[in-house]
């Protein structure tokens, strides 16, 4: 189920970084090197399989833009949250 406008600008709100851009929950996030943005993109992709949940991923040198949503139910859903959470839990630890 797909969470209402309300509760993604609830949620969006209180997560930095995040946003939505064309139904799709996104953050881009920078390291000191290309190298650090690859080792950040394994991590993600640990976390992805784990989840069963895998976001787009978008690489440009020292950047990284991370888009989740759930294509099953058409829009952005509480599994795309929850993979917000683990991808900041992976930053916040590099």
């Amino acid at each position: 189920m797909t969470l209402d406008d309300e509760s993604l600008q609830e949620w969006v709100a209180e997560h930095p970084g995040w946003s939505t851009e064309s139904g799709v929950l996104t953050k881009t996030f920078a390291f000191a090197a290309f190298r650090d943005s690859i080792v950040f993109v394994n991590r993600v992709a640990t976390l992805a399989d784990q989840a069963d949940h895998h976001p787009d991923i978008d690489i440009r040198y020292d950047r990284v833009r991370i888009g989740l949503v759930t294509h099953d139910a058409d829009g952005i859903t509480e599994k795309d949250t929850a993979m917000a959470h683990r991808i900041d839990y992976a930053t916040s630890n590099r």
